[in-house]
């Protein structure tokens, strides 16, 4: 545990809290509880190994610091993180009760890794990120968002041997309600276009199919999921509406349902999004 002041708190509270919660022990040595609860709160900081700091702040010589944060009673502990105040008790908790109130402000250990792999990520570590999404899901095969965070990461990296396959099982193990969420559709939807693009006769045989006979829709369907496959989604919708506007029933009506997924998977584009709405709602609507 570590003695501050009200000169160095911001260092070691409101700095330290930036990475780990630090528990602020409002104290005074003359507190017969304080001296109840302080060894109790060192061996909760030494059961959490490095997760957990504790800081001890004695109220007779640091007024003010008390007198901000409300201090009426000791012992008085308050929880800091990212720099904030997040939650507090007075007196001396039991040491199970001591040990639930620092297991709510410590991060989960499956989102400390979903959180790291998006900062590999960012960093371009493709593989790390990886790493740390499987990690995730060690530790929490239930998290929906991990597992269609990792199947992203794989369907970009398809290329690669056994990527498809381990972005298929990630989908596939998504809950029913999360097989909802129009992200899972739209992953799915890039999921069945690369694998289908796998088995696709090459795009410049599909196009010379369409120039021959643009009434080909199977080939305008074959080449549209191609072009989605390779991240191509204003070339897809084009395809796609061309189908809807030939015939609107075939494949029992793909060409509007791919549509309406690739509008998922494009949604960082909205200007592209909403100008293929338009122009599908008016091909319906005519």
């Amino acid at each position: 545990m570590l003695d501050t002041t009200q000169e160095d708190f911001s260092r070691d509270v409101i700095d330290a809290s930036q990475d780990s919660p630090v528990l602020v022990d409002f104290w005074a040595p003359w507190c017969g509880p304080c001296r109840t609860l302080s060894p109790l709160l060192a061996a909760a900081e030494a059961e959490f190994k490095g997760r957990l700091k504790v800081v001890k702040l004695n109220v007779d010589e640091n007024q003010e610091l008390a007198g901000r944060f409300g201090v009426r009673s000791i012992p008085f502990v308050v929880a800091f993180v990212a720099g904030e105040p997040v939650d507090s008790f007075v007196g001396v908790l039991p040491a199970e009760s001591l040990r639930q109130f620092i297991g709510r402000l410590l991060p989960d250990p499956a989102e400390t890794q979903r959180r790291k792999a998006g900062e590999l990520l960012k960093g371009g570590d493709l593989a790390g990120a990886a790493s740390a999404l499987r990690a995730a899901l060690a530790l929490d095969p239930e998290r929906d968002v991990t597992r269609m965070d990792l199947a992203q990461l794989m369907l970009e990296r398809s290329s690669e041997n056994g990527r498809l396959a381990e972005a298929a099982d990630c989908l596939e193990g998504v809950s029913a309600a999360g097989k909802l969420d129009s992200r899972w559709i739209a992953l799915n939807t890039q999921l069945r276009s690369q694998q289908r693009a796998a088995e696709l006769p090459a795009s410049e045989v599909l196009q010379q199919r369409i120039a021959a006979d643009p009434t080909d829709l199977q080939a305008r369907l074959d080449f549209a999921n191609a072009l989605v496959a390779g991240g191509q989604y204003e070339a897809a919708l084009e395809q796609l509406l061309a189908i809807v506007e030939r015939d609107r029933a075939f494949g029992d009506d793909v060409g509007r349902r791919l549509m309406l997924s690739v509008f998922d998977l494009a949604a960082a584009q909205p200007q592209l999004v909403s100008s293929f709405r338009r122009r599908l709602s008016a091909v319906l609507h005519r």
